[in-house]
């Protein structure tokens, strides 16, 4: 574990806003607690990194790498009609990219889901459930730690 690892904290509204669902090799992956939308986040765990240029090469290969499977998942497990992946940052400058399943009768098709509706939070047992889904969806090829406050 590096420096700039051990110094890394996820922000204060990242960690208001959704659950841990675990770490990958270089992110922490997020569950953003809304049922409207299936979303997950992946935060790199750097401390002071806001873009992605910030990370070295191979990071940013990883970061692609671990982004890329949870679309994937996401994709297949959600039946998504589209994947948006998004690296915003305007109000939460630390770096992380949001995945969101799309849906032509989700709440807010086609257009973008930030602000349309009120977050519905998630009951205990779909986090449950939601968190049982990601055990099954991730091979044992793929390094990933579950969080252990998690069901």
């Amino acid at each position: 574990m590096d420096e700039l690892e051990l110094e890394f904290e996820l922000d204060t509204r990242l960690s208001n806003d959704c659950i841990v669902m675990g770490d990958f090799p270089l992110c922490r992956l997020l569950l953003m607690n809304d049922s409207n939308y299936p979303w997950f986040i992946l935060v790199p765990r750097r401390a002071g990194a806001t873009e992605i240029y910030h990370l070295p090469k191979e990071e940013q290969h990883q970061l692609i790498d671990e982004s890329s499977m949870v679309a994937e998942i996401m994709a297949d497990s959600f039946s998504a009609r589209k994947m948006n992946i998004a690296n915003l940052g305007n109000m939460v400058p630390q770096l992380h990219i949001h995945h969101v399943a799309r849906h032509e009768d989700d709440l807010a098709w086609p257009g973008p889901v930030w602000g349309k509706h009120p977050a519905v939070p998630y009951t205990q047992e779909k986090i449950d459930k939601i968190h049982s889904r990601i055990k099954s969806m991730i091979t044992e090829e793929v390094s990933f730690v579950l969080n252990e406050n998690m069901g």
